[in-house]
């Protein structure tokens, strides 16, 4: 399987799974489960997953993405990993704030702070 044929690219850095979007638009509904999908398979390939989902080249996010990526965070959660989400901009950032999903995941304005950040 390669995972960027789902739009990802995923590489490994420092006991880190580093997962960015490859499309600028996060829209389509079955795209969006191929993305779910690769990313679940992620976090169930390690005991306790450390991803960090960059958001660099995203313009455009559905709601349907953002459930998918709230079904990733219970996922890691669940494993007792950790998530970071970096480089969201800011009109895509103000959605989580008005969703609040700001305060469910840790977000990071650089790759760079989120790798920081792994404990």
């Amino acid at each position: 399987m390669n995972p960027a044929s789902h739009g990802l690219k995923i590489t490994e850095q420092d006991g880190v799974s580093r997962i960015d979007f490859v499309e600028r638009n996060i829209l389509d509904e079955a795209n969006i489960q191929q993305i779910g999908e690769s990313i679940g398979a992620v976090v169930d390939a390690s005991p306790r997953p450390r991803l960090l989902i960059c958001f660099e080249n995203v313009e455009h996010l559905s709601s349907a993405a953002l459930g998918a990526l709230i079904t990733v965070n219970t996922k890691v959660k669940a494993r007792d990993g950790q998530l970071r989400l970096s480089n969201i901009r800011p009109q895509i950032l103000e959605v989580f704030r008005i969703t609040r999903l700001d305060r469910l995941f840790v977000i990071h304005g650089t790759a760079e702070e989120a790798m920081d950040t792994f404990g």
